[in-house]
């Protein structure tokens, strides 16, 4: 007697960071349910500083703090996903999984259907006042000043794993809402129960792990940060598609995107996308496993196709990292246009003009878009050192840090003035004002993190 092979588990990425486009998810869906197969949806919308901004939006509002197009994202797909069994997964819960679940929930029922099994994870956040020994002992170990960094704390998460993840979808979840789970264990999660692989399967973990980080970045593996036209043709990238990873039982993955779409999958943007944010391709440290790349071989198989076999696994890290962020004043930012005749003499003129008037705030920083800015410094030497030139169309963009939000405030006035006050020939203005956060990352012991997920009741 013939045994079937076991069909390949599909997971669809439809979002590569908070403010991707909300178009992507129908045609992966049309994909997942024309394959027929079990597959999963997942939506990648977090950054680190994405879960900061968060929780400054939580402080104005408690029922705010999750991703912001979390109903454009989700309202296109949700009532096919749920008709034809296709789990989703995402960490858009950022800094209130709750009040992200209560969402899903209501835009279930304005669809008129069937409510959801909403599962929410939580034990990534780190602020509460129980957590703060833990906190203040992982952060004296970084030798950084604790009392201040605790005093202007934001935010404080662990990146945890995916074992909650698979929990919770093997406890019948329909969704799982997470806040800071590490990016490729939204992959890890649904391919863990799935196929019911042992916690400590370490090879199996890290092939998944890496196919989570191959889809992690949304349309970057399908030649979206790829293209460079002349040298890394994209075909239709105004309609790139989003990629599926074809998971197998043993964990190898076939990369893929939905037919008709734009882009490109080929051995050149998976290995791109492989080595994205890899430090260490022996040693890739994660949550759930350290995944070793050394012997990793990506194989075209066809068109749009490409197989990823060879990643070995090793037991995962007794720590786990988090992100602490915490206020450090205000940006202050200010542009205006010059063009014609002598526009760059104008445009560095007004930059004088700026940093006299403003010398006693501290250090502004002045960039000549069209002249002088990806390659300057915040110093401005860079741009000094530079002979002046016959750029007949600048953006004039200056900027100033300043604990003082009133005193920030001060260069967005001065921006404004240079209408009148010259140089000659200036025209528009804009300017914006935001608060700005600083990073402390530290190691937090795994036994002291408790991850947890449950169902909650809504009315």
């Amino acid at each position: 007697m013939t045994v079937s092979p076991v069909p390949p588990f599909r997971i669809g990425c439809a979002a590569g960071f908070s403010g991707d486009r909300t178009d992507a998810a129908g045609p992966v869906v049309d994909a997942l349910i024309a394959a027929g197969s079990p597959a999963c949806l997942i939506f990648e919308t977090l950054a680190e500083r994405t879960l900061a901004l968060a929780q400054l939006a939580r402080r104005v509002d408690p029922d705010a703090g999750y991703e912001p197009l979390l109903v454009e994202l989700l309202e296109p797909v949700l009532a096919r996903c749920m008709q034809h069994g296709i789990r989703i997964v995402s960490n858009f819960g950022a800094a209130n999984p709750h009040a992200a679940a209560r969402r899903i929930a209501k835009l279930a029922k304005d669809l008129g259907i069937a409510p959801p099994r909403i599962a929410v994870v939580e034990g990534d956040d780190l602020s509460p006042p129980a957590m703060r020994p833990l906190l203040q002992a992982a952060l004296r170990d970084t030798g950084a000043d604790v009392d201040a960094v605790v005093g202007t704390m934001v935010s404080a998460n662990a990146y945890i794993g995916a074992d909650c993840i698979a929990d919770a979808l093997l406890a019948g979840a329909d969704i799982v809402v997470a806040g800071r789970v590490a990016d490729p264990s939204l992959v890890v999660g649904p391919a863990l129960a799935h196929f019911g692989w042992a916690r400590d399967d370490w090879d199996r973990l890290a092939r998944a792990t890496m196919a989570g980080h191959l889809l992690e970045c949304g349309a970057q593996v399908s030649g979206g940060y790829y293209a460079d036209p002349g040298y890394k043709e994209v075909p239709d990238l105004a309609h790139v598609g989003y990629p599926i990873a074809e998971i197998d039982a043993d964990g190898h993955c076939t990369i893929t995107k939905p037919p008709g779409t734009g882009g490109r999958i080929d051995a050149h943007t998976v290995k791109e996308q492989l080595l994205y944010e890899v430090h260490d391709p022996a040693a890739y440290l994660t949550p759930d496993v350290v995944a070793d790349l050394t012997e990793a071989r990506v194989v075209e198989l066809e068109p749009n196709r490409v197989r990823l076999e060879g990643v070995r696994g090793h037991p995962r890290p007794s720590t786990l990292k988090a992100n602490v962020f915490c206020e450090q004043g205000w940006l202050a930012e200010g542009e205006i246009s010059y063009a014609g005749a002598r526009a760059e003499a104008r445009a560095r003129l007004a930059g004088d003009v700026l940093r006299e008037r403003l010398r006693s705030l501290g250090p502004l920083r002045v960039d000549l878009i069209g002249a002088g800015s990806v390659l300057g410094d915040d110093g401005g030497a860079w741009l000094a050192e530079q002979p002046q030139g016959e750029a007949r169309d600048v953006r004039l963009r200056v900027a100033l840090i300043h604990l003082d939000k009133a005193r920030a405030e001060r260069l967005l006035r001065e921006v404004t003035a240079l209408y009148t006050c010259g140089p000659a020939g200036g025209g528009g203005v804009r300017t914006g004002l935001r608060q700005r956060l600083s990073t402390h990352s530290c190691f937090v012991p795994r036994p002291d993190i408790r991850t947890t997920f449950s169902f909650p009741r809504f009315e």
